[in-house]
This record gives structure tokens, C-alpha cells and sequence, in this order.
């Protein structure tokens, strides 16, 4: 074989290996939606703080009423730049405040770091959505890209009522989500 045919067999080879490797990784591209087929908007609102935006939050869900034996999903589109840090840190604080016994120093250390795994720094207009799977854990999308599958139940439980539990810090947000009132305006 000359040199020249060498050369086409080779780029050839890496063409289809090229598209093998790209057809293996579209579902890491996908976004949270085949995962929830059935789903539809339930309700939306606006988390404010001292009357600023912080984000838009929408809740889909296949049944009506919303009840943790099945699949849902939480959107949140960012208004305003935060911290991945940032992010964690509230999301486990809240959690800490919610719990009716105090999470052990090893289970908040392991929360923490699968939220670390799961979230990004975030811009305005960036969304982060997370799938809730009854009894096996959940998964995060960020701007609709797979980001982080988490098999953890109870993670999955203490992370979604922060929004959805009756003790939430924003009852009327959690009302609006679950179609109770009309959105945010």
C-alpha cells in the first residue's frame, strides 16, 4: 500500500471511529425531558430575595397530585451569577434545617460533594434541573447536558423538599410549583 493510500485507510479509520465515539456519547447530551416522559408543567414561580429574582423555578410531573412515589423534575433558570460554593452551601443548609434528626458529619460530607459533582457556577440564563427518581435517587441536567446521576433516596428526598416540603422557607413559591396558585408575575 503507498503512502497516500496508507494515509486515506487511516483518516478513514479515525472518521468512523470519530462517529462511533460521538454516537456512544449523545445520551450524555441529553436532555432531562426522555427521562420524564409523560411529564407536564404542574406550576412555576420566582424565588425573590429582599425583592430580587434569584431564579425561576417550574416543576414538571406525569400525575396530579405531586407525590414522592413518582418522577418528577425541578427547573431552575438562574437570574443571577452564583457560585458552585454557593449553591452546595445553601442547599445544605437547608436541608440540615429540614431534617427531622440531624444528618450524621459523613452523610452531609457525601451530600456535599455529589452536589459538588452535580452543580456549576451559574450565569443568568443557565438552567439546572434535577430528576427525581421514587426509592433510587436523582439526576441533574445543567443547560439540558447530563451532568450527575445520584443513587442516594434519601439525598434525593432532603434535596427536592427543599422546595416541595411543607416546611419549605417559601410556602407560597412551593404553592405556585404545585399548581395551588396562580405564577409569579
Amino acid at each position: 500500500m503507498n503512502v497516500a493510500a496508507s494515509r486515506r485507510f487511516l483518516e478513514h479509520r479515525l472518521s468512523r471511529s470519530w462517529l462511533l465515539a460521538l454516537v456512544l456519547t449523545v445520551p450524555a447530551w441529553a436532555d432531562w425531558q426522555p427521562a420524564l416522559p409523560d411529564g407536564r408543567l404542574v406550576g412555576s414561580g420566582d424565588f425573590t430575595w429582599f425583592g430580587v429574582s434569584l431564579y425561576t423555578a417550574r416543576l414538571w410531573s406525569p400525575g396530579l397530585p405531586l407525590a414522592w412515589d413518582q418522577p418528577f423534575a425541578l427547573e431552575l433558570t438562574y437570574h443571577r451569577v452564583f457560585a458552585r460554593d454557593t449553591l452546595v452551601d445553601a442547599s445544605l443548609k437547608e436541608m440540615r434545617r429540614m431534617a427531622e434528626a440531624p444528618p450524621e458529619a459523613s452523610t452531609l460530607q457525601r451530600w456535599s460533594s455529589e452536589m459538588r459533582d452535580a452543580f456549576v457556577d451559574v450565569r443568568p440564563g443557565m438552567r439546572i434541573t434535577g430528576v427525581y427518581h421514587p426509592g433510587k435517587g436523582c439526576t441533574f441536567f445543567v443547560d439540558g447536558q447530563l451532568r450527575r446521576r445520584v443513587e442516594d433516596p434519601a439525598f434525593a428526598r432532603a434535596f427536592f423538599g427543599i422546595w416541595l416540603d411543607p416546611h419549605t422557607r417559601d410556602k407560597a413559591l412551593r404553592q405556585r410549583l404545585l399548581g395551588m396558585a396562580g405564577p409569579t408575575e
